[in-house]
């Protein structure tokens, strides 16, 4: 008896545990815009350049750290695999949103994004019988929707055809992501969390710079504030937050990890006006509090979602998934 009540006990653990990363991950990710946006200012660099260093300096710091610390590199064919397309699909949704947001406003490129990949999420999910979505999770991601459309907004005096054009990036960016996350859901065997953002974020990065040479050049002067601006843009909601959401999809659907992105515009929004000084509408307050009851209604939703079955528990055990690295 004592046996059967602590499994159940440990595997909450875990379960809390990977909603916990999902959140930090949500958080830091809502530095990165502010962050992002200072770099650009600071160092005069487009945003598409902006996103080149954040994943080059990202996937460098993890690397340099798994280095100096003697962790064992990558091997097999498997691992480099499923490293060469998280790298190529962060390059393929990091360059299309920014292209996105080239094209018309970070409200629509955001908009897009950012409320349509929890939809593709789902109905992948359903599609293939993976996640079991429940009624609370198909709710919560109309909220988000309403919450991010009276957020963000729309955007005002650009051509049809630029905000359609902009439109399609974005969308093409929200199913970069998505694939990013339901392919990180599935965990390869002796590949850990910190190992396959380090490296596929630093081929993302060389993947991405062609585009971001091609769009307005790479250099810039290396002043303090820029150096340090990118070290903390490389860190936060680049290196720890992507590690964290990966280990996060290892105990939550990957519809769950996709729908606490919200926290991202959230944060955002927060910062901006804490930061920045920017005043939030009374649109945008009614807007910022619905993705709020988005995200309570998603973890509510994580709660009740029922244990894995057995056959999926073996398979993580055999990948090495377990109470951590």
């Amino acid at each position: 008896m004592r046996v059967s009540s602590t499994v159940p006990a440990a595997a909450r653990r875990r379960t809390g545990s990977g909603l916990n990363y999902l959140v930090i991950s949500g958080l830091l990710w809502g530095t990165g815009g502010l962050t992002g946006s200072l770099l650009s200012r600071t160092a005069h660099l487009p945003a598409t350049s902006v996103a080149a260093y954040r994943l080059l300096s990202g996937g460098a710091l993890i690397v340099v750290f798994l280095m100096v610390t003697g962790r064992r590199w990558p091997t097999g064919r498997a691992a480099w695999t499923r490293i060469a397309l998280i790298g190529l699909l962060a390059a393929f949704y990091q360059g299309c949103y920014f292209t996105a947001v080239s094209l018309t406003s970070v409200p629509l490129a955001t908009l897009i994004t950012i409320g349509t990949a929890p939809i593709i999420v789902l109905t992948v999910e359903r599609v293939t019988g993976r996640g079991g979505n429940s009624r609370l999770t198909v709710a919560a991601s109309g909220l988000a929707l309403v919450g991010l459309g009276l957020l963000v907004g729309l955007p005002s005096g650009f051509p049809e055809t630029r905000v359609a054009a902009s439109a399609g990036m974005a969308l093409l960016a929200a199913t970069g992501f998505s694939a990013v996350t339901l392919v990180g859901s599935r965990p390869v065997p002796g590949l850990d969390d910190l190992t396959v953002t380090g490296f596929g974020f630093l081929l993302g990065g060389l993947a991405l710079l062609p585009l971001a040479a091609a769009e307005g050049g790479l250099g810039f002067r290396p002043g303090p504030a820029a150096i340090g601006l990118l070290i903390a843009l490389g860190t936060g909601p680049t290196a720890v937050a992507y590690t964290l959401y990966f280990r996060g999809l290892r105990a939550a659907a990957a519809s769950t990890a996709a729908m606490l992105t919200l926290l991202e515009p959230l944060t955002g929004t927060v910062l901006a006006a804490v930061v920045l000084g920017e005043r939030l509408s009374a649109t945008g307050i009614a807007g910022a509090v619905i993705l709020a009851g988005a995200v309570l209604l998603t973890m509510r939703a994580h709660a009740q979602r029922p244990e894995r079955n057995p056959a999926e528990k073996n398979a993580l055990a055999r990948a090495g998934v377990g109470d951590g690295d």
